[in-house]
């Protein structure tokens, strides 16, 4: 319900929201059936950062390694992402998996205030993918997590996108959109 209220609090987006209300009902629906045992983590890269990431639960380490660098978190996702649209014309990289760990990737455009040009912004998830169809996990998956890229691309298109502080509160969104 959460985003639903967020766009009827602002009469720019009220149509929106009329024009698509079956899509955003049929997605709160759909978004509860993720199950919170699978998933770690949610967040959302763009020129190589992570701008707002929610992490649901820690994954399990084996060995006794360091936590990984968020930073380099989000430069293996911008470019991986981007050898593959360059190596494969366009071609989109929807996941990746290493042992029982899916990183599933959406990619879309968007423009930041400081240049005349659309750029990729990344979604991505962290996923258990134990005893799953890899294949259609990843769709269904996908199809839940669309509104949240969508939203962040709404609400933060033509902005500065280097002041890290103003997706904040947008972390709080990711965790409502998947909890609520």
């Amino acid at each position: 319900m959460i985003f639903c209220i967020l766009f009827l609090c602002n009469n720019k987006y009220e149509n929106f929201y009329n024009d698509n209300r079956n899509n955003i009902e049929v997605f709160l629906l759909n978004i509860r059936l993720i199950k919170m045992k699978e998933l770690y983590e949610i967040g959302i890269v763009f020129r190589g950062f992570i701008l707002v990431s929610y992490e649901f639960k820690k994954i399990e380490k084996k060995d006794k390694v360091k936590n990984v660098s968020k930073d380099l978190r989000g430069g293996f996702i911008s470019a991986i992402n981007t050898f593959a649209k360059t190596a494969f014309n366009n071609l989109s990289l929807e996941y990746l998996e290493s042992g029982n760990i899916l990183f599933i990737f959406k990619a879309l455009e968007m423009q930041a205030a400081n240049y005349n040009v659309t750029e990729p912004v990344i979604l991505y998830g962290l996923v258990d993918k134990k005893k799953k169809d890899t294949d259609k996990f990843v769709k269904k998956f996908l199809e839940k997590i669309d509104p949240i890229l969508n939203l962040f691309i709404t609400r933060y298109s033509n902005k500065d996108l280097t002041e890290f502080t103003q997706f904040e509160p947008f972390q709080n969104e990711i965790k409502e959109f998947i909890l609520n």
